[in-house]
């Protein structure tokens, strides 16, 4: 197998069981009579500390090679997908949240970092196009799986079910842990690296800040919708099914983002794709009917899952030479931090005033940000 390949498969066993949790930690609370806070609070823990620890994670990764932090974080994931069988309370799920939320955010800075370095810098955008297809693959199987393994077994079995592929996924790389790329080479102002520098360059800067604006896009909607579905009376299943259809977008539009990426702009496919995000969540307060609810979820994956392989194909264009791990490590702290604060805030005001103004607010902020990356192409001609 070759080794693009390989770690595409590593990504899609992990990325399984990390959204099956996440869906599967929800609906337990949910079932417990947990407040939409509440449930804010544990998809916060999720990102709180890789929110605090991401950008010490990426110099980690840049100095040790990305071996060690992928096999050993896939081994804790699997492991925090077991502890609700210790307890299904709800302190249990808190800490589930945050022991697989750190795990995985290593694992994904090390993964992001080994698919940087594969091949030449002109293979970039393509190669992070099929990694974005693989993390589309296991969107698509981890909520079906959550959903159907509640239904039919309870939330116990869904979690034992979830922490499998991780932990297939951590015995494939032992196996093939050549593959993976060693260290990078010490710089000699390593000792005088500041995050600040990251933030004042101006070809990283609006990189971060438009990843971080769809990053909230995707994330949200995985914490609205489960609520949003059960206030309209779905099951489980049937929320896995409208979940599903989002992540099936996101692999329909990758299967042809290495030929769009030869094509158009970094800028104009996030452009477009933040003007369909907007659109869609501006229509998912109108419908409560399920064939109206996979389609907008269809259309908003459309969106969102266009984005993110150029998004990180410019990212390690414009690192500095040895920080790729540091600038990924930069980009998941300003992720985590909408991540953690973000559901909160959805939290709050959906308890008080219901999910429609979350979703417009949404919307609001997507269709601006789509304006504003349509203002930098105009400049830029």
């Amino acid at each position: 197998m070759k080794p693009l390949a390989f770690f595409i498969l590593l990504t899609v066993l992990s990325h399984v069981g990390f959204v099956g949790s996440r869906i599967t930690v929800s609906l337990s609370a949910i079932s417990q009579g947990a407040s939409p806070l509440a449930i804010g609070v544990l998809m916060a823990l999720y990102a709180v500390i890789p929110m605090l620890l991401a950008v010490q994670a990426g110099r980690l990764v840049d100095r040790v090679g990305a071996f060690r932090p992928i096999a050993i974080a896939g081994a804790v994931v699997a492991a925090g997908m077991l502890l609700p069988l210790v307890s299904h309370e709800l302190p249990m799920l808190f800490i589930s949240a945050a022991v697989v939320g750190t795990a995985f955010m290593m694992q994904h800075i090390a993964l992001n970092h080994v698919i940087g370095n594969l091949g030449e810098p002109s293979e970039r955008p393509v190669n992070f196009s099929w990694f974005a297809l693989g993390y589309s693959v296991s969107g698509f199987l981890g909520p079906l799986l959550a959903g159907f393994a509640i239904d039919l077994a309870g939330h116990g079995t869904a979690f034992l079910l979830l922490s499998l592929p991780p932990a297939v996924g951590t015995a494939l790389l032992l196996w093939k842990r050549r593959a993976t790329p060693g260290p990078q080479a010490p710089r000699a102002d390593a000792a005088q690296r500041h995050i600040a520098d990251l933030l004042r360059n101006p070809r990283l800067l609006p990189v971060f800040l438009f990843s971080g604006l769809l990053a909230t896009g995707w994330d949200m909607y995985t914490f609205v919708i489960p609520i949003y579905g059960t206030r309209i009376g779905l099951s489980p299943s049937t929320i896995g099914i409208v979940m599903s259809s989002f992540a099936l977008a996101t692999f329909v539009v990758r299967l042809f983002m290495p030929t769009v990426a030869r094509r158009l702009s970094e800028w104009t496919v996030v452009c477009t794709a933040l003007a369909i995000a907007g659109i869609a969540y501006s229509l998912f307060p109108l419908v409560t009917q399920v064939p109206y609810l996979i389609a907008l979820s269809f259309l908003l994956g459309l969106g969102l899952g266009c984005a993110q392989p150029m998004i990180m194909a410019a990212l390690y264009a414009a690192s500095p030479a040895g920080r790729q791990g540091e600038v990924v490590g930069m980009r998941t702290t300003m992720i985590n931090a909408s991540q953690t604060f973000m559901p909160l805030a959805f939290g709050a005001v959906g308890t008080a005033l219901g999910m429609a103004p979350i979703l417009w607010t949404m919307a609001g902020a997507l269709l601006i940000g789509s304006w504003l990356a349509g203002r930098r192409i105009r400049l830029a001609r």
